[in-house]
């Protein structure tokens, strides 16, 4: 069979449909927001902190903020590669990371979690060794 450009655009469709979940009114729809883009301190507005700048530089930008009782780090990268290395090394540290388009915040689970809900993005989890008790000795799912 040959494939033709409307044959892949209709593929293409579908893919995008398929992984938008096209209008699939789940209930994690709504549990999310939108996720927050911009500089570290807009980013810390949106998730009402006033950061305490720890690193000033050209490729990262990294403050500590407190929710509650609770502190996480919050930290903003020049580009995606240097944050996806900044998290590859970072993760063999254990923890909490919610990841968003250049930056992440790292805290405990809830700290990480409830921040979610006011700047969107997606979990991820450090490594299991550095995680006792953490989800990863729960079978490998995030709850």
């Amino acid at each position: 069979m040959r494939v033709t450009r409307p044959m892949l655009a209709l593929s293409g469709a579908v893919a995008i449909l398929a992984l938008a979940g096209c209008g699939s009114g789940g209930k994690d729809e709504a549990a999310v927001p939108k996720e927050v883009t911009g500089s570290l301190e807009h980013i810390a507005a949106e998730a009402e902190c006033k950061p305490n700048m720890q690193t000033d530089a050209d490729t990262i930008r990294q403050a500590i903020c407190k929710k509650g009782k609770e502190k996480y780090i919050l930290a903003t990268f020049a580009t995606d590669r240097g944050q996806r290395e900044w998290l590859n090394s970072a993760k063999d540290y254990g923890g909490y990371y919610l990841v968003g388009r250049k930056w992440v915040a790292v805290g405990q689970e809830k700290t990480v979690t409830s921040l979610q809900g006011t700047l969107g993005g997606t979990m991820e989890e450090g490594s299991e060794h550095m995680n006792p008790g953490g989800s990863h000795n729960k079978g490998g799912h995030h709850g």
